[in-house]
């Protein structure tokens, strides 16, 4: 999904504003909201996949204007509405104003069972697809090959995991990237890791 959500590897935002030792939570709602909101994926009233779609379905310009727990609020809410549990007129009437949901979801993708399975020290390529659902794939790293440094249990497929439809398991790659094939001519080397689902890789022959 080519969401305002994708922001990683962009210029113009400024730097992280991170404060070793300061707060997590800055307001007493915060800390509420954290709480309802894991809660209810305990509950099993949303998954983690869907959670993360409901707030990359946000409005672009209220995004870009919220803070972390502000979209922890509208993320929950909007799955809460969605999934029957409170009515968005219950919303607007607690909140004492027009309460913003995400916008409506969209079709998902399945996956198909896994055959065989990469190695470490495999050279990949990203697959450079562009699809409406949930995915899991910086923008930044489509169509740039990486080499298998590490490998995670099998886990739910999320492009329909998102969606509430039924996900096939499958493990997930770390892939370690050269910063300056990511951004050529605007990076120092480095190293860049990503983990990627195997759905969203392919082979490919030479280093990358």
């Amino acid at each position: 999904m080519d969401g305002m959500h994708d922001l990683g590897g962009k210029e113009g935002f400024g730097k992280v504003d991170y404060r070793p030792g300061g707060p997590v939570y800055h307001a007493s709602w915060h800390e509420r909201i954290h709480a309802l909101s894991s809660l209810a994926r305990r509950l099993g009233i949303f998954n983690m996949d869907e959670y993360r779609h409901a707030i990359e379905r946000m409005a672009p310009r209220h995004y870009l204007a919220a803070s972390y727990y502000e979209r922890v609020l509208i993320g929950s809410a909007t799955l809460c509405v969605e999934k029957g549990c409170v009515e968005h007129r219950q919303l607007a009437r607690w909140s004492g104003d027009d309460f913003p949901l995400s916008g409506a979801i969209g079709p998902g993708r399945l996956n198909k069972p896994i055959a065989s399975t990469f190695s470490i020290g495999d050279v990949l390529r990203v697959k450079d697809e562009h699809v409406s659902c949930h995915v899991r794939v910086p923008g930044y790293v489509r169509g740039k090959t990486g080499t298998v440094v590490g490998r995670s249990p099998a886990s739910p497929f999320p492009d329909a995991s998102a969606h509430d439809m039924p996900a096939l398991s499958e493990p997930t790659y770390q892939l370690r990237f050269l910063s300056t094939e990511l951004w050529p001519g605007a990076s120092e080397e480095a190293s860049v890791y990503v983990d990627l689902f195997q759905s969203y890789l392919e082979p490919c022959t030479g280093a990358p």
